[in-house]
């Protein structure tokens, strides 16, 4: 894309609410990434320290997590595997187009945020419900961290007590809110209470091992698959037009990675679209290549019969299964107080913008409230999992919010930013691009609200 000469809304920062409330949250930035501070000489060029192909490992790292659990039932929903590759592969043409979109506006813009990008190109309105989707993302994503929790800790219970998994557990320390409420309150929510998250490198790392043996482990089963693992059906086609959709909010929380794109972006040496371009493109077809085989596999493995967590479907007695149980509760138990320290910031910073407060006049109280929304973001969070019974019912909701991430705002962004050039005449490059844009938002519009309705009308009420 040919940067344009004029100025991204270069007044954005002439609303009311208070400049500094910006420069208080940094936030979302990648786990492994470190950014430079913003200053009036940095346009965001040499100033990180993160090779291509660093920047490509990060970006994988951010796109794969605890979604990939619900990648066979997708599959399934979407009406087998030809049918859940092909949703793949359009889906991922826009995916790859919304992180270029992405960089470039914050190089125009010279923002180093998601949601300080949306702000400055799209301004007040579009950056408000931003970081409010972001709040809400972050939010959900917890509560189904949870529930995988849940998930993984019945399993591996049941195994050591030696129970039949049809009895169901007995005894009080074996029920399943019992023991997601005891981990959370002594693993969680201490790890969730600090003003800054130091152990996220490690937490990252951990992370990537997890997910990339739980692969493998779905994979190998699939192959090599136990003698009493036997598909109830195999669909070769969805079940309804409609149900093909019924995939998307998974695919989106799998590959959705925009939120973090941006502070990776500004971190490499050499911060240029181009090469943000290949970046991506790789960072998503390796990203690509490990949802389709636990998709796949998961779902021939089990058929029509597969668990939301894909997980669940496999013995409790089973090792190595076992085995990839504890790293997924060791990933999340990591991931959560992470995705809660941005969404605070999030919301501390929608405070701050409301109240015109500064952050040198704010110091004395953030400790307070810092306490007080952790200890309620926690306690929301926790009363909530207790009582969702699968992740299938969080991710049909929050991944209408991920296709807002990956399509609308980017849509917005790639529009406002085209009509803000100054040019005497309109190329035809220029419209098509415009075109994209406005494609991008229909697309991700639609996306939003097909999965929310059913979401609602249809998980949240039966």
């Amino acid at each position: 894309m040919a940067q344009g000469t004029g100025s991204i809304n270069s007044d954005y920062k002439d609303w009311e609410w208070s400049d500094d409330a910006g420069e208080r949250a940094r936030l979302l930035q990648s786990p492994s990434v470190e950014t430079v501070p913003k200053n009036a000489d940095s346009q965001g060029n040499g100033v990180g320290a993160t090779s291509a192909l660093g920047a490509v490992f990060i970006v994988v790292n951010a796109a794969l997590g605890a979604g990939l659990l619900n990648f066979p039932a997708a599959f399934s929903m979407a009406g087998g595997v030809a049918a859940g590759i092909a949703l793949q592969m359009c889906m991922l043409i826009f995916i790859i187009g919304g992180l270029v979109i992405l960089a470039y506006c914050s190089q125009a813009s010279n923002e180093r945020t998601y949601q300080e990008v949306v702000w400055a190109v799209c301004g007040k309105v579009p950056g408000v419900l931003c970081e409010v989707a972001i709040a809400v993302y972050t939010f959900g994503t917890c509560i189904a961290f949870l529930i995988i929790i849940g998930d993984q800790e019945d399993k591996i219970i049941a195994a050591l007590v030696k129970e039949p998994e049809e009895a169901g557990s007995s005894c009080w320390y074996t029920d399943r809110k019992f023991t997601i409420s005891i981990t959370a309150f002594l693993l969680i929510l201490p790890l969730s209470i600090p003003k800054e998250i130091g152990f996220q490198k490690y937490a990252s790392s951990l992370s990537v091992i997890g997910t990339w043996y739980v692969t493998a482990v779905i994979i190998i089963k699939y192959i090599w698959p136990d003698k009493e693992l036997v598909p109830v059906e195999i669909p070769t086609s969805p079940s309804t037009w409609t149900a093909v959709f019924n995939a998307m909010p998974t695919i989106c929380f799998g590959f959705q990675c925009h939120v973090s794109s941006v502070p990776v972006f500004n971190s490499m040496k050499q911060p240029e679209v181009k090469t943000w371009g290949a970046v991506v493109t790789a960072a998503m077809v390796i990203a690509l290549f490990v949802y389709t085989g636990t998709g796949v596999c998961g779902f021939l493995t089990f058929g029509a019969g597969v668990e939301q967590d894909v997980l669940m479907s496999y013995p409790s007695n089973d090792i190595p299964v076992a085995l990839a149980r504890a790293f997924i509760i060791l990933c999340v138990l990591t991931s959560y107080p992470i995705l809660h320290f941005c969404g605070r910031a999030v919301l501390e910073g929608l405070w701050l913008r409301y109240t015109g407060v500064t952050v040198e006049e704010d110091v004395v109280r953030e400790r307070r409230r810092r306490l007080l929304q952790t200890i309620s973001w926690f306690l929301l969070t926790l009363l909530l999992a207790l009582f969702i019974p699968d992740i299938g019912k969080v991710i049909s909701v929050i991944g209408g919010l991920a296709a807002c991430f990956i399509f609308v705002f980017p849509g917005l962004c790639l529009i406002q930013a085209k009509l803000s050039e100054i040019q005497e005449t309109r190329a035809i490059s220029w419209w098509a691009q415009v075109s994209y844009g406005v494609f991008m938002v229909t697309l991700g519009a639609f996306i939003f609200g097909q999965t929310t309705a059913n979401a609602i009308f249809v998980d949240l009420t039966a």
